[in-house]
């Protein structure tokens, strides 16, 4: 697995849109019997995606993280975006239907993937950051996370915003976690955008039907550019860069932010009137 890095705000403006997707659209994570990583220089992120079939998949190191198991240095959330499963972690199994989610903290030797069903296999979203301090591994069930409507059909951005790993939930190093769901009818997310100064977010859009599609902006609130979007791809959002979104119909994204707080609140929302 080698290093993904990212252009810097210059480039991007001049990049065409083949250019564009290679350097801030992650796809192909989901491989129907395999573990799939990704390492990106975007605060030391690793993305993947684990999708157990009739064998349970174990968890290992890529070469690139130097290190004797995955969670030697790191911390990992893991959300089920797909049929039911099962995460073992340290030889203690917990069970995660769709949207459930599963922290495993800084020390976690052993990390194992199953589906209760190889039909319909358990599709889980794996995103891990380097950790500083030891968090016990906890679930987090879909079903026990307080969201917080927001938004308006009027205005077709209605939706619910889920946290389940941040300050007030299951606690981590650094990892922010959670996911917002768009109500039927409602097609656009995080507008008014914003950007992160001091940390770097990804987004995971699924729950999309095959033939639909989200039309992600990104870029500076000055130069903005977008990227087309289906069910199981990611979107890398530097710093600098904002991060919104509309779709061809509702549709379900995980989002997740590293860095140098845990303030769900800290952000720099943009005016609309300045972007172009």
């Amino acid at each position: 697995m080698t290093m993904h890095y990212l252009p810097g705000p210059e480039q991007a403006r001049r990049m065409t849109t083949d250019e564009l997707r290679a350097s801030f659209l992650v796809q192909g994570l989901f491989v129907r019997g395999a573990v799939t990583l990704r390492h990106i220089d975007l605060d030391r992120v690793v993305l993947g995606g684990a999708v157990p079939a009739r064998e349970p998949l174990r968890l290992h190191a890529p070469d690139s993280l130097g290190a004797q198991f995955f969670t030697e240095r790191r911390e990992l959330g893991v959300l089920n975006i797909g049929g039911a499963g099962r995460v073992t972690a340290d030889g203690k199994t917990f069970a995660l239907e769709a949207r459930d989610l599963l922290y495993a903290g800084r020390g976690t030797r052993d990390i194992v993937f199953a589906s209760e069903d190889a039909g319909a296999p358990a599709r889980f979203y794996l995103i891990s950051y380097p950790a500083h301090a030891d968090h016990p591994t906890t679930l987090v069930r879909r079903a026990d996370v307080e969201g917080e409507e927001i938004g308006s059909a009027e205005r077709a951005n209605r939706r619910r915003i889920a946290r389940y790993v941040h300050l007030e939930g299951a606690r981590s190093a650094q990892l922010v976690m959670g996911v917002t769901a768009l109500a039927p009818g409602s097609v656009w997310n995080t507008m008014p955008a914003h950007t992160h100064h001091r940390r770097t977010e990804v987004y995971l859009y699924f729950d999309l039907p095959e033939d639909a599609m989200v039309v992600h902006l990104m870029g500076e609130p000055g130069e903005t550019r977008h990227l087309i979007v289906r069910d199981g791809e990611a979107i890398l959002s530097p710093g600098w860069s904002v991060h919104s979104g509309c779709g061809t119909s509702n549709y379900t994204f995980c989002w997740a932010m590293g860095g140098e707080n845990q303030v769900y609140t800290d952000m720099q929302g943009v005016d609309a009137g300045v972007m172009r």
